[in-house]
């Protein structure tokens, strides 16, 4: 069974991946280099499960940028393409879903079109209702950057949702792809199942939320706050997990599938869903403030990325601090080894290490890394568990 993927982002690599374990598969991208990477079996995201499979595992895949030759004769076809949000629609941009199902229409309808990019609740409906003879499932994806073939290979559940036939196909090929033979499976309506996705990604930032408010009220009133946050995790009801405070929930899914999720609520009423996307902005703007409060001439960041282990720092949590710091005219200098760019937003990049301890009055880490260990007095933090 020829099974086509469409963008080779860390969606698309793990899903090309855990699927040309069984089937062939033929990835498209629209850059070169990611296609490029795929066929000398190496990852383009940072992932070390993707990049263990690529280069030891069994695997029939191969990459093109030619989407006529990946649609060809394929029975599924995967959509993992960017849907970024639109500031000024305040609304997610499906325009790269949308087209690749206009083409899929046109070029090779009997195949069955499975969308694993995060939509707005509704859109796969209007997709079902411009190409009716097209079958279109929706199967959201819950994964984790820098784990995303991991969490496949061991996922918590697997949602299909479509009215087709083909939906407990595409489950079942999740399924035999995993490791995990008694993972729950859900067929569900597509409506529904893009409403699993944006609900279940908002209440993970809700947790995010509240530890970090919690952390907030301690450091304000002098509190420990690991003390309070282990000892409410010991109710078995709230768990001792996803829990570790940080400068405010961040990364490609969780900022934009709450603020899609309080546009899908705009005629329905709520109070919570609003709070939760404000939340974040408050921390944030509270931990500018308290490092502010330290008088510093230069403040350091150190990594911009939102994870350990991960490549990604797409809406990281911390380049909202470090804009809101620059703000009121102190300088802030970026230790980002991943980037080759000399400045990011307007601050000056630095690769040396040594350049960021000895330059700063403060240095930020959303996370802490034993490098700093020797500055330990000029890091902020709010970690408290050295983990994400």
């Amino acid at each position: 069974m020829k099974i086509s993927v469409i963008g080779l982002g860390y969606v698309g690599m793990a899903n090309a991946v855990l699927l040309a374990q069984r089937h062939p598969v033929v990835a498209v991208d629209t850059d070169p280099h990611r296609v490029a990477e795929v066929n000398a079996r190496r990852s383009t995201v940072r992932d070390p499960e993707i990049e263990q499979h690529l280069a030891t595992g069994s695997l029939d895949l191969r990459a093109t940028t030619d989407i006529t030759e990946g649609l060809d004769g394929a029975e599924f076809v995967v959509v993992a393409t960017p849907t970024n949000y639109d500031e000024t629609r305040d609304y997610f941009d499906t325009s790269s879903v949308d087209e690749i199902i206009d083409r899929i229409a046109a070029t090779n309808p009997r195949a069955a079109a499975v969308i694993k990019s995060t939509v707005p609740v509704g859109h796969t409906e209007v997709l079902l209702k411009r190409y009716p003879d097209l079958e279109i499932i929706f199967s959201p994806e819950f994964l984790r950057e820098g784990r995303a073939l991991y969490d496949n290979l061991h996922p918590s559940r697997i949602v299909a949702g479509g009215s087709g036939p083909r939906a407990g196909v595409f489950a079942q090929l999740l399924l035999e792809g995993s490791l995990e033979p008694q993972t729950p499976v859900l067929i569900t309506g597509p409506t529904e199942a893009e409403a699993i996705k944006l609900f279940a990604n908002t209440y993970l930032a809700m947790r995010v939320a509240y530890f970090n408010e919690l952390d907030t009220y301690a450091a304000q009133r002098g509190l420990d706050a690991r003390q309070i946050v282990e000892g409410v995790g010991l109710d078995p009801r709230i768990g001792g997990h996803y829990n570790n405070p940080s400068f405010g929930y961040g990364g490609y899914c969780l900022p934009k599938d709450t603020r899609q999720l309080l546009a899908n609520y705009r005629d329905v009423p709520q109070t919570l869903i609003k709070a939760i996307v404000e939340s974040n902005e408050t921390r944030m703007q509270f931990i500018a403030d308290d490092v502010l409060s330290r008088k510093p001439k230069i403040v350091g960041v150190h990594r911009l990325t939102m994870k350990t282990g991960s490549d990604n720092f797409r809406s990281s949590s911390i380049q909202g601090v470090m804009m809101r710091i620059k703000a009121v005219g102190v300088e802030v200098l970026v230790y980002e080894p991943t980037l080759e760019a000399s400045t990011f937003l307007g601050s000056r990049v630095t690769h040396d290490m040594a350049e960021l301890k000895s330059a700063c009055d403060v240095i930020l880490a959303n996370r802490l890394s034993p490098e700093l260990a020797d500055v330990a007095d000029k890091v902020y933090t709010r970690d408290l568990f050295g983990a994400d």
